[in-house]
């Protein structure tokens, strides 16, 4: 039975780089059917709170993913918060020193930084055990440290490969500290361990760590689960990813109006390559079905938000959760109507969302598309400079005499009529007319921006001018004295 833990610290916001692990976690585990496990590794005890624990909670569940273990759920294997488990964790450690692989050490930080080696001498290693005793009755200040043995520490890693490091290099590490709190490397074995973790996924900065954890495996008897070591985020300048490159959190895109199906897919890419060519545009559940640990690379990713952008763009057209995040956008800038919402939001989807990248600029884009700056003809000097022009927008003023709405199907035959009568047409015809609806050379196509128009006008939202008025509020302007 596959079971994968995402282990996360509650101590800030929860970032990319470490929901990228917890991303590609879950997807092992939905795809192997297992079993993913949320674990809190709150044993910072001036950092860790509550209320970033909540947040953790929030940001995955809002990215689509679930749990069937945790804090918040319960389980067979808990407790699932390590500031819980110290008893677990205190029980282990005298195991370890009853068996002869783990000491009580109470040298001192004054002693240590005396050494010109750093690595641990060995101090306390082979003390008596009447002297132990005698300095744990007179509450000696003391850690509990590993044995490490002799010999090369070996290790499989599905994506950096065989492993191999020399215990030489590596101090008697510290289970217990003095104060009881248990260290990461001996908690976080100790957790596995007990809740029979068959993967470790996680980031590349703690593979350096792995060594020292396979040694505490060897000294419980406990077969090491297999372990896949994700590479690092980078910002566009190479650097590692950070809070000076912009939005790192979860929290922050999803203020930003990113869509999680977006995110998500986006965070997939970082590092894994699907295994069919084609669009990166991929559904999490397709994801799901595709991930594969062994196409994970070892190189670093460079996080672009350019990318996302145009990723979270593709899912603004098509996901179910879109409408209703653009309606919130709209409502807050005051342009959705009292009535006929669902009607407006379908046409507004249809002009002017395929133009932006995040929810939280439609707004915005409708504003400009919408508007019609009179005073402003500077994006129309051609067509206020060409006779022929105003004359054609003259019978479009006419033919929309007695039509308070027009439609699009009506716009067609009005400007069929136009040719005609003109004998102007593609640019020549269509710019001038762009013109009088919108004082702009540019924007959305003439087949969106029309229904956009005449239903902004008929919902009265913002005093939004009809095609009609507009035209000949146009030539009131304009038209007179050419």
């Amino acid at each position: 039975m596959i079971r994968v833990r995402f282990a996360p610290s509650p101590t800030g916001l929860l970032h990319v780089g470490n929901v990228r692990t917890g991303v590609f976690a879950w997807f092992f585990t939905r795809q192997h059917k297992g079993t993913y496990i949320l674990r809190i590794e709150d044993t910072d005890q001036e950092r860790s709170t509550r209320e970033s624990e909540e947040s953790i909670y929030r940001d995955l569940r809002w990215l689509g993913m679930d749990w069937d273990e945790g804090p918040d759920v319960g389980g067979p294997h808990g407790p699932y918060r390590q500031s819980e488990r110290f008893e677990i964790y205190n029980d282990y450690a005298r195991r370890l020193i009853e068996s002869g692989h783990a000491f009580w050490c109470f040298c001192s930080e004054e002693q240590l930084q005396s050494q010109e080696d750093r690595k641990y001498p060995g101090t306390c290693r082979a003390l008596p055990k009447d002297v132990v005793e005698s300095r744990l009755r007179a509450k000696q200040p003391a850690v509990v440290r590993l044995k490490v043995r002799e010999g090369p520490i070996r290790f499989h890693d599905i994506v950096h490969g065989a492993m191999e490091f020399s215990s030489d290099v590596i101090s008697d590490p510290i289970l217990l500290r003095s104060d009881g709190w248990p260290t990461y490397n001996y908690a976080v074995v100790i957790d596995d361990a007990l809740m029979e973790i068959t993967q470790v996924i996680r980031g590349d900065d703690h593979l350096s760590n792995t060594p020292k954890q396979v040694l505490i495996y060897e000294a419980l008897q406990h077969p090491l689960p297999e372990f896949a070591h994700m590479s690092t985020i980078l910002g566009p300048d190479h650097a590692r990813l950070s809070k000076r490159h912009g939005a790192t959190s979860i929290a922050q895109f999803r203020d930003a109006g990113y869509l999680p199906e977006a995110l998500m897919n986006y965070i997939a890419l970082l590092g894994w390559s699907p295994t069919s060519e084609g669009s990166e545009v991929i559904p999490p559940s397709d994801l799901v079905q595709q991930f594969r640990l062994d196409r994970v690379n070892k190189s670093p990713a460079v996080f672009d938000v350019t990318k996302l952008n145009f990723i979270n763009r593709s899912y603004l057209k098509t996901s179910p959760a879109a409408p209703a995040l653009i309606a919130q956008e709209l409502q807050k800038a005051g342009w959705m109507p009292a009535t006929n919402a669902d009607s407006w939001l379908a046409i507004v989807r249809d002009a002017v969302v395929p133009a932006v990248d995040l929810a939280t600029q439609v707004a915005a884009a409708l504003e400009t598309v919408l508007a019609f700056p009179l005073d402003d003809p500077s994006e129309i000097r051609d067509t206020l400079d060409d006779p022929g022009a105003i004359d054609l927008i003259r019978h479009f003023a006419a033919e929309l005499n007695g039509r308070p709405q027009i439609t699009f199907e009506d716009f067609r035959t009005i400007s069929s009529k136009l040719k005609d009568a003109t004998k102007r047409k593609g640019k020549q015809l269509f710019h001038p007319l762009r013109a009088a609806l919108t004082v702009k050379s540019s924007g959305p196509e003439l087949d969106k921006l029309i229904p956009l128009i005449e239903t902004a006008a008929q919902l009265n939202i913002k005093d939004v001018l009809s095609c009609r008025q507009r035209v000949h509020a146009f030539l009131e302007r304009y038209g007179q004295s050419r």
